[in-house]
């Protein structure tokens, strides 16, 4: 197995990892419902299934 042949300091390591954080996912609203949902991605309002502002599945009473 390999060994580090020195001890990594605690700045060195911290450096390495600032790319490593989370992201916040951009956000839009929908011009047909108002709701606020994420982009590229279908969303549910009230039982109904919308992509970009066009009703997908309709609810169905049973």
């Amino acid at each position: 197995m390999a060994h580090p042949k020195r001890k990594v300091s605690k700045a060195r390591r911290d450096k390495r990892r600032t790319h490593d954080k989370a992201t916040m996912p951009t956000l839009a609203k929908c011009p047909v419902t108002g709701t606020v949902h994420i982009y590229h991605r279908a969303y549910w309002v009230d039982g109904d299934l919308y992509y970009k502002g066009k009703l997908l599945i309709q609810k169905t009473e049973a």
